[in-house]
């Protein structure tokens, strides 16, 4: 049986573990070339927007809160911490003014923590990078203001030092965003991992009855339902669009992807439970054989599975009840699997349950072909192949020899001579209701073993 839990070897950059987070070294920018004068402005506007820091963090945070809807439930659910956020970041952005080289690491490591923390959080990164430059314009309308207060005639100077205030908002603004993407794709990584893990474990048949209620929401699937499952291989849809999108509105369905097979859980609509349970409309039409055409209430049946692509074997299981149930239809779904001929073709286990009884005990199949088909040995191989292959014809045929001459070019008296030849070979009768379920059985394990 193919395990679930274990990975293809496939190009995705989401099965490998992100890299731990943490600030990437930025280069130095460039300064642009301040006088002394500029700098002595800059200096003392800066000392006093950093005195006046409690004021000016309550300044960003009711601008935060005001033009920034994403950020209004962080700051009503906990208002002091996002104080305290807001004061933080102000803190060392102010101190960067003052002293670039003594300041610059502590405000970024303070920078890169907010995206990290606001990325776990869930909050929008585009909130958290409004907020940032709100943050940014306060401080320069800061400086603005304390120089026009005690010194008008200094406000010039403050246009050789505006580049490189903003430079430093960029700065943070990018090193913010590099955080919350980092740690967005760790979240994202742990999210896939942690769903790869609930989702085999239900197939595998080793899902706990307390990781359930889990298991349903990370799936986006009821525990309560009636549920097939589809194995695919050579030929995943996981590994195409064009499946999933051919899944009608009403169909539910989850992909795993497995190393040779993938396996869809698929939930039932109410009309194909029923149909799935043998109520109305069930059984109309019978097949053909594996991959062969089905009945029309087969094709009504066949709504919840996917197209797959051609050359694609697929298995589908019995319909079974709950999410505890699954790791059962993946196995009956290996099953289907197994009796699909290697050509492609879906076989539904519903339709093919005699065949399916063989396939899960392959030794009691071998002993019943010893038994049934043995004493035809001694044939010639050609003969020993026209005599079964008659047999299975007119089985097929639903007994009529008329049709099961038309199939193989001859006449039905010559089916009919070479049935008379079998039981006369074999000791077995086909009319004898027994008998022929047997022949029926070992004709289907000799055609599983000759695959």
């Amino acid at each position: 049986m193919h395990q679930a839990l274990r990975t293809r070897n496939v190009s995705r950059p989401v099965y490998g573990a992100p890299a731990a987070p943490g600030p990437r070294p930025y280069p130095r920018p460039v300064r642009s070339l301040i006088d002394a004068d500029a700098l002595r402005v800059l200096h003392r506007a800066a000392r006093v927007l950093q005195d006046e820091l409690p004021d000016l963090t309550d300044r960003l945070v009711a601008a935060i809160q005001d033009l920034e809807p994403a950020y209004r439930a962080a700051v009503t659910s906990d208002p002091a911490a996002t104080w305290q956020e807001v004061h933080r970041s102000l803190r060392h952005s102010v101190a960067s003014l003052i002293d670039p080289r003594g300041s610059r690491d502590a405000a970024r490591r303070c920078s890169w923590k907010i995206g990290a923390t606001r990325a776990e959080q869930g909050l929008p990164l585009d909130a958290l990078l409004h907020a940032f430059r709100l943050g940014g314009s306060l401080v320069w309308q800061g400086l603005i203001e304390e120089t026009c207060r005690t010194a008008p005639e200094d406000v010039r100077l403050l246009v050789h030092i505006a580049t490189d205030v903003w430079n430093f908002v960029d700065e943070h603004c990018s090193l913010v965003a590099d955080a919350y993407r980092q740690v967005e794709r760790q979240l994202a990584w742990r999210r896939e991992n942690r769903l790869r893990v609930l989702a085999g474990a239900l197939l595998d048949g080793a899902s706990r009855i307390a990781d359930l209620p889990e298991t349903a929401h990370a799936l986006d699937l009821p525990e309560e339902g009636r549920y097939v499952v589809v194995a695919v291989a050579a030929g995943s849809p996981s590994d195409g669009a064009g499946a999933r999108a051919a899944h009608g509105r009403d169909t539910r369905v989850y992909w795993h992807t497995g190393v040779e097979v993938d396996y869809g859980i698929v939930l039932l609509t109410e009309d194909e439970a029923e149909a799935e349970s043998g109520g109305v409309g069930a059984g109309v039409g019978r097949a053909a054989g594996p991959g062969g055409d089905t009945g029309p209430g087969s094709r009504a049946q066949l709504s919840a599975v996917p197209p797959v692509p051609g050359g694609a074997r697929t298995g589908v299981s019995t319909a079974v009840s709950g999410l505890a149930a699954v790791g059962d239809a993946r196995r009956l779904a290996d099953i289907a699997l197994d009796l699909c001929p290697p050509t492609g073709g879906t076989v539904r286990l519903t339709e093919h349950l005699p065949a399916a009884l063989v396939a899960s005990a392959p030794d009691l199949g071998m002993a019943l072909v010893e038994r049934v088909l043995g004493p035809l040995s001694g044939l010639e191989p050609a003969d020993e192949a026209v005599l079964l292959d008659t047999v299975a014809t007119w089985l097929t045929c639903d007994g009529s020899a008329q049709r099961a001459g038309e199939r193989l070019y001859c006449h039905r008296n010559t089916v009919l001579n070479r049935l008379r030849r079998y039981e006369q070979l074999t000791g077995r009768s086909l009319s004898r209701p027994a008998d022929l379920v047997e022949v029926s059985l070992a004709l289907t394990a000799r055609g599983l073993r000759t695959r």
